[in-house]
C-alpha cells in the first residue's frame, strides 16, 4: 500500500498504542512464567511473532475479553523444543529476546526472518552464548539469521559488547533468570540505549525478577546508564503480582503525533496525545527535545496527557545514543526548524530494520531537505530546506514511513510514501489517528 499526503492542518485528541517494547517483554516475561494475564498489549506485526515463539516453546497466548487481554500459560522457565522453525517475521526485538529462551532447551531451535531481519547482526548474542556452553550457530556463518540455538544453557560470566544492541543484554538477563548460575554480563564497549535496558528491568521487577546493573552512573535517571555489566541471579521464577501486567503507552508512537502537532497543528489549535503515563521509556526525551526546539509543549503526567501547538522551530543539538527509535522523528523536525539540527551518536541506528540514518538522509533530500550524512551524524540544515511533495520510499520501516508521513503534511504539494503499510508493526491504525486529526490521505494497494 501507498500513502498520498496532502498538506494539512491537525488537531484533537488522539491515543498512542501500548508500547511495543513493554509488550515484547510482557509476552516474553509471561512466557517464563507459570501464568499470567497481559492487559493493553499491542496488537501489532511484532508482538505477534513473539506469541508465536511463546506458544512453539510450549506456551499457550490467549485473546479473551473485550478488551483483548493475553492470557498466557506458560512454559514455566523450561522451554520445550519447537516442532517446527520459528519465524520473527521482521521483529529483531522477537528474534534476540528468544534467542536466549532458546538456548536454555535441551534440544535446537531454528530460528529465521524476513530478507530484512535476515540480514541483521546478532553475532554478539551468538559468541556470547557460546561462551557460555550453549550452541549458538548461524547457519551461513555470517552472524546473521537463520539461527540455529540450544543444548540447556546454565549460566556464568560472559563479555559482550554494549554499543551494537540492547537486546542481546536484555535477552541474556531475562533467561538468565531461570539458568541453575545466573548471568553475569561484562560489557566491552559503551551501553547504548540503556532505557531500552531499563525498560527489561522494570518489566523483571514487576514479574518478581531481581537484576542489577553493576557500576551504573545512573544519568538522567537512567538505571542501566554507564553501566559496567549486569548481575541476574539464576533459580529465579517469573510471577506477577495478582497474576497480571498492564502495558502503558507507547512514546516511540506518540513522537510522530506529537511532531505532527508542533509542525502543523490548525491556527489556535493543539494536538493532545493521551496514554503518557511516565515509564522508563526513553523516548519519552522527545517532549524535552521538542521543548528545546521552541515548541509549545506540555506534559501533565498526572493525567497521562501532553499537549502540544503549532510552533516555530529552531534547530538544536540531540545526542540518540540513548533514543535510537526517535531519529527519525527528529529529521523531519529539524528539516522543519530554524538553522541546523545535529543528530549524534546515531551509527547504531544505522543497524534497525534498515540503515535509518542513510534512510532519512536520501529521502528528506528528496522532498527538498539540505542535509549532511557522517557515519555517526546527520545534520539537517533547516535554514537551506525547503519541503516540496514527493514520492519517496518507506524502506519496509515503520518508524521512517511515519516520520515521511509527518514531514508530507508541511511539503508543497503531495507526498506519496510508498510500503504504509508496514505501520502494522507497531502503530495499525496511524494513518486513521492521523486522518481523524485532519489529516488529508489517500491509499492505493
Amino acid at each position: 500500500m501507498d500513502v498520498h499526503i496532502s498538506p494539512s492542518s491537525v488537531s484533537g485528541t488522539a491515543r498512542a498504542p501500548p508500547s511495543k517494547s513493554y509488550t515484547h517483554r510482557a509476552i516474553l516475561a509471561a512466557g517464563y512464567s507459570d501464568e499470567a494475564t497481559i492487559y493493553d498489549a499491542l496488537d501489532s506485526a511484532d508482538p505477534r511473532a513473539t506469541q508465536r515463539a511463546v506458544n512453539a516453546f510450549g506456551g499457550d497466548v490467549t485473546v479473551v475479553g473485550d478488551d483483548g487481554a493475553l492470557r498466557i500459560t506458560g512454559f514455566d522457565g523450561t522451554p520445550y523444543v519447537p516442532d517446527d522453525v520459528i519465524d520473527c517475521g521482521n521483529s529483531g526485538t522477537t528474534m534476540r529476546l528468544v534467542t536466549a529462551t532458546a538456548a536454555l532447551a535441551d534440544g535446537l531451535t531454528v530460528l529465521t526472518g524476513d530478507d530484512s531481519l535476515r540480514s541483521r547482526p546478532q553475532g554478539p548474542l551468538l559468541s556470547a552464548l557460546t561462551e557460555l556452553d550453549a550452541r549458538a550457530e548461524s547457519t551461513r556463518n555470517n552472524g546473521q539469521a537463520p539461527l540455529v540455538v540450544g543444548d540447556s544453557l546454565d549460566g556464568g560470566t560472559v563479555a559482550i559488547p554494549g554499543d551494537i544492541s540492547s537486546q542481546y543484554i536484555s535477552a541474556l538477563l531475562m533467561a538468565g533468570a531461570v539458568t541453575d548460575e545466573g548471568i553475569e554480563l561484562e560489557l566491552t564497549t559503551e551501553l547504548k540505549s540503556a532505557p531500552y535496558v531499563d525498560i527489561t528491568l522494570e518489566v523483571l521487577d514487576d514479574f518478581g525478577v531481581t537484576a542489577e546493573p553493576v557500576g551504573t552512573n545512573g544519568e538522567d535517571g537512567v538505571r542501566s546508564a554507564g553501566a559496567d555489566g549486569f548481575v541476574v541471579e539464576g533459580g529465579q521464577g517469573y510471577a506477577p503480582a495478582g497474576g497480571e501486567y498492564h502495558v502503558p503507552g507507547d512514546f516511540s508512537s506518540m513522537s510522530y503525533l506529537l511532531a505532527a502537532g508542533a509542525v502543523a497543528a490548525s491556527d489556535g489549535g493543539s494536538v493532545i496525545v493521551e496514554g503518557a503515563q511516565p515509564s522508563a521509556q526513553g523516548d519519552s526525551a522527545i517532549v524535552d527535545i521538542l521543548d528545546r526546539m521552541g515548541a509549545d509543549i506540555s506534559w501533565h503526567t498526572d493525567r497521562g496527557t501532553i499537549t502540544v501547538s503549532g510552533s516555530s522551530l529552531s534547530g538544536t543539538t540531540v545526542d540518540v545514543g540513548n533514543t535510537p527509535d526517535l531519529l527519525p522523528t527528529i529529521a523531519v523536525l529539524g528539516a522543519v526548524a530554524d538553522g541546523d539540527t545535529v543528530i549524534e551518536n546515531c551509527e547504531h541506528v544505522r543497524y534497525k530494520e534498515t540503515d535509518r540514518v542513510s534512510a532519512m538522509a536520501t529521502e528528506l533530500e528528496a522532498l527538498g531537505a539540505s542535509l549532511t550524512e557522517e557515519q555517526a551524524t546527520l545534520t539537517i540544515h533547516g535554514g537551506d530546506s525547503e519541503l516540496s511533495g514527493a514520492t519517496v520510499e518507506g524502506y519496509h520501516d515503520h518508524r521512517v514511513i511515519m516520520s515521511l508521513a509527518v514531514a508530507g503534511l508541511v511539503a508543497d504539494g503531495d507526498t506519496t510514501v510508498t510500503g504504509a503499510d508496514h505501520v502494522a508493526v507497531s502503530f495499525p491504525d496511524f494513518f486513521e489517528v492521523l486522518s481523524d486529526l485532519g489529516a488529508t490521505i489517500d491509499r492505493t494497494e
